[in-house]
């Protein structure tokens, strides 16, 4: 069988033809017409959702963002209002039936149609659920996402932020007091544990109703995520990292005893910096926080600027609409959202000068330059990046050049001399920060995944130190029984999505050698230069950005890069 486009007036219409047959417009008019009547109806189907989709999604986005902002209750109020009024929205069931009569004759539909249907489908079949329960879930949802926007920890006394807390950590060299600032990171924990399993069974039941296993099982298959394939994905992600890792972290563990006068294998999980070990500690060769730290944070900003600018993908408009710095009240995190889908695209950041938020001010930069990019004239529905990971991907692939020594030294103005000097120590301390990074969202996926298959289980805190032992090589403390775990706010704000992070990165690798090839690049991929490269900005612009979601992201991530997802190209780098 074959499709083939047949225009009758402005109406393209996709019509089946059995192979070796000619198609006879002439001898086949009411085939033809009922195909033309079926994309009308369809197409006027869609018109009217994505109408009423794009109203009921910018009060979710302009009070998430309010929010997001000001830390006010009335705000968090009207954000958990206007997310149930959404939710409520795709619980119609006459919708759901309606798009799955189209879909049963998609052969016969527009592809761009058949994608946004596909799509509009997903979303009905998240919310078949009764109002009491969205309604429950939406609330204890925003009790916990306030409580951890707006937590402060107590430390001898006195309050102090996230940032507080985790330059407090970098800069101590004395244990007992490591080791009292990382159990203020996680005081907040021990604030919203209860409630997050409370929000765990409340999120099984609906996934239960909706004939799911679990609403982790629910998660994975509306992102269009095969179970089976990305466990598969993460498995040879363990075993190919795996030793590596086990050799990298030995040589870090070395170095950091000699920092702390600690045997290596007493170090415990407050020697890291990082709260939950996600991002590697400054070498013992190199702080990479020395080539930010004495400029203002209006310089991170600026920094930025310049270069998304000299690659064509400028982003003065989003940083005119953006949060960039700390203030009372406001979330302590980093996130980008798209408001309108229309080109109203900002960042929240609490902006300080250091390598990591130079990494964060780039990383939500690309989420931006993406959602600003895509096709205006696509389907609303369509008008996001082709899946959650992808947009990752650009956002993780324009983070790394934080710490890539060419672009260092064009953009953050360090000393070409002393940039070679530690050249070898710069990238080395990158490869670090992959590899954790990897392990990390290991521990994430295995764990999450036996939250949602047993949230009643008594022992989901010890359970959570058991893969931190396993994956990331780190000792739990002594005697403690407390849910650190909860400290993370994915749990609560992004449920089971912490694996599309580790895909991202492994679709910024394929990236990565996919530029690399276009330019000649010769050696590893960790120094490819971005530096006077708009040719990369008009690749990522038409061949990542402007296709929105049309194409499933299988198919979508073979056009980019030429493979199908895998972690053998992250592998090449983090093995270099």
């Amino acid at each position: 069988m074959r499709v083939v486009l047949v225009v009758v007036g402005l109406l393209a219409v996709a019509v089946t033809v059995q192979a070796g047959q000619p198609y006879n417009v002439l001898s086949d008019k009411s085939e033809l017409k009922a195909m033309i009547t079926l994309n009308g109806q369809a197409e006027a189907f869609l018109e009217d959702y994505l109408a009423k989709l794009a109203k009921l999604e910018y009060a979710v986005t302009t009070a998430s963002w309010d929010a997001s902002c000001s830390g006010k209750a009335e705000d968090f109020d009207r954000q958990a209002a206007a997310s149930l009024a959404l939710r409520k929205f795709h619980s119609d069931p006459k919708p759901l039936a309606q798009i799955e009569a189209f879909l049963k004759e998609k052969d016969k539909l527009k592809p761009t149609t058949t994608r946004a249907l596909e799509v509009a489908r997903l979303s009905y079949l998240a919310n078949q659920l009764p109002a009491d329960l969205l309604e429950a879930m939406v609330k204890l949802s925003s009790k916990i996402e306030k409580t951890l926007n707006t937590y402060r920890a107590t430390v001898d006394g006195k309050q102090y932020t996230n940032n507080d807390l985790l330059e407090m950590i970098r800069k101590e060299t004395d244990s007992a007091k490591r080791k009292k600032y990382w159990e203020a990171l996680k005081q907040v924990g021990g604030q919203v544990g209860p409630d997050l399993i409370k929000l765990a069974k409340l999120r099984n039941q609906a996934a239960v109703k909706l004939g799911f296993a679990n609403y982790w099982d629910m998660k994975i298959r509306l992102q269009e995520h095969d179970p089976k394939q990305l466990l598969a994905i993460f498995a040879d992600l363990e075993k190919l990292t795996d030793e590596p890792f086990r050799k990298m972290k030995k040589e870090m563990d070395s170095e950091l005893s000699r920092r702390f006068g600690v045997a290596p294998e007493k170090m415990m999980p407050w020697h890291y910096d990082d709260p939950f070990f996600q991002a590697a500690p400054p070498s013992e060769e190199v702080n990479l926080d020395t080539f930010y730290e004495n400029k203002k944070k209006e310089e991170i900003v600026e920094i930025a600027r310049r270069f998304y600018n000299d690659i064509g993908l400028p982003i003065d408009g989003i940083i005119a609409r953006s949060d960039l710095y700390e203030r009372e009240g406001k979330d302590q995190h980093a996130f980008c959202t798209n408001i309108d889908r229309k080109g109203d695209v900002r960042t929240l950041c609490n902006i300080k000068p250091d390598a990591t938020w130079m990494d964060t001010m780039l990383h939500e930069s690309g989420h931006a330059v993406y959602d600003e990019d895509i096709n205006p004239n696509l389907p609303f529905n369509l008008r996001e990046p082709a899946h959650i990971f992808t947009t990752e991907g650009i956002a993780m692939l324009f983070g790394a050049l934080a710490k890539e020594p060419n672009w260092m030294i064009h953009y953050a103005g360090a000393s070409p001399e002393e940039v070679e000097k530690q050249k070898a120590a710069i990238l080395d301390q990158r490869r670090r920060e992959q590899l954790i990074f990897a392990r990390w969202t290991l521990v994430m996926l295995y764990f999450e995944k036996d939250l949602y298959e047993n949230p009643d289980r008594k022992d989901l805190n010890p359970l959570w130190w058991s893969y931190v032992e396993r994956f990331q090589l780190v000792a739990r403390p002594p005697q403690r029984d407390e849910p650190d775990w909860a400290a993370k706010p994915h749990f609560t704000c992004a449920p089971v999505y912490y694996h599309n992070y580790m895909l991202g990165e492994l679709f910024a690798a394929q990236l990565r050698r996919t530029l690399a090839d276009q330019v000649g690049h010769q050696g590893p991929t960790s120094t490819l230069s971005f530096v006077n490269q708009k040719k990369f900005g008009q690749f990522l612009m038409e061949k990542v950005f402007k296709p929105g979601s049309e194409k499933p992201w299988p198919e979508f991530v073979r056009d980019v890069t030429g493979e199908p997802l895998s972690p053998k190209c992250f592998a090449e780098e983090v093995r270099q």
